[in-house]
C-alpha cells in the first residue's frame, strides 16, 4: 500500500515533492513544505507529518521541538504527480512564529493579517527563535531594521562584524571581564546567526555537526579534516 503510494510520484522531476498543508475542518492552507521519499514513506505508515527540511537538510517530523504535530487525514497527489496537498488536524499551530498558518503577510502592503496565539520561544529556543527572526527582517525596511540594514550592506560588512565581535570578546576574556564576556558572546552569536542567514544554513545544521564530533576525540577531528 504504502509502496503503491510511493510509486504514484513522479520522483524523477526532482527528489523533493512540495506538499501544501490544509486544515482538515476548515480548509484554511496552513503552510507548505517538502518531503522526500523518506519523509513521505514515514508520513504515510505513521499518518504523522514528516517533512524534508532545505535549511536543516534532514528529515523532521512536524512538532518534534514545539509539540505542534499535524495528524494526516488523506493525502492527494496533482495531475502532473509532482505536488502533493495533505489534509491535516494541527495540534497547537503551523507556524513557528506562533501563528495558526504561515501566511500571515500581505504581498502588496506588507502588514500581517493575523496575531501570534502561542509564545514558541521556549519550544524552539532562543537560537533557533533568533535565526527564523533574523529571516524575516532580509526583506525589512533597512531604515527601520538593523538586521535588514546590515545584509543590505552586504557579506563584507557582515563577516567585518563577525571578527570585530570576536576581538571585542577576546578582549573582554583577557580582562576576565564575565559580565563583558557574556555580552560579547550574544552579540558575536548574533552576526554568526546573520551571516548564516543569508547563506540559508539553518543553525540545526551546526547542532548535528557538534553531535556528529561527540563520539570522535578533538584530536583525531582535526586530523580528519587535513585529509
Amino acid at each position: 500500500m504504502v509502496e503503491e503510494a510511493l510509486n504514484r510520484v513522479d520522483w524523477e522531476k526532482s527528489e523533493l515533492l512540495p506538499v501544501i498543508v490544509q486544515d482538515s475542518t476548515t480548509n484554511e492552507v496552513l503552510m507548505m513544505a517538502y518531503m522526500n521519499k523518506a519523509a513521505l514513506e514515514l508520513s504515510l505508515s505513521t499518518k504523522i507529518a514528516h517533512y524534508f527540511s532545505r535549511s536543516k537538510q534532514r528529515i523532521w517530523k512536524k512538532g518534534e521541538s514545539s509539540g505542534h504535530t499535524q495528524t494526516i487525514h488523506s493525502f492527494n497527489i496533482d495531475c502532473d504527480s509532482d505536488t502533493l496537498l495533505i489534509k491535516v488536524t494541527q495540534e497547537g499551530v503551523a507556524c513557528h512564529t506562533g501563528r495558526k498558518s504561515c501566511f500571515f503577510t500581505e504581498l502588496e502592503s506588507g502588514e500581517t493579517n493575523s496575531q501570534v496565539e502561542v509564545d514558541t520561544t521556549a519550544a524552539y529556543g532562543v537560537i533557533d527563535t533568533l535565526y527564523h527572526t533574523i529571516q524575516e527582517r532580509k526583506n525589512a525596511d533597512p531604515e527601520t531594521s538593523w538586521t535588514a540594514k546590515l545584509i543590505h550592506k552586504g557579506e563584507n560588512t557582515i563577516l567585518k562584524k563577525v571578527v570585530e565581535e570576536a576581538g571585542e570578546f577576546s578582549f573582554a576574556y583577557k580582562d576576565n571581564d564575565e559580565a563583558e564576556m557574556i555580552y560579547e558572546a550574544a552579540d558575536l552569536t548574533y552576526h554568526i546567526l546573520v551571516a548564516l542567514a543569508v547563506k540559508n544554513i539553518s543553525p540545526d545544521r551546526v547542532k548535528q555537526e557538534l553531535s556528529r564530533r561527540f563520539n570522535m576525540s578533538g584530536i583525531a577531528e582535526k586530523n580528519a579534516r587535513k585529509d
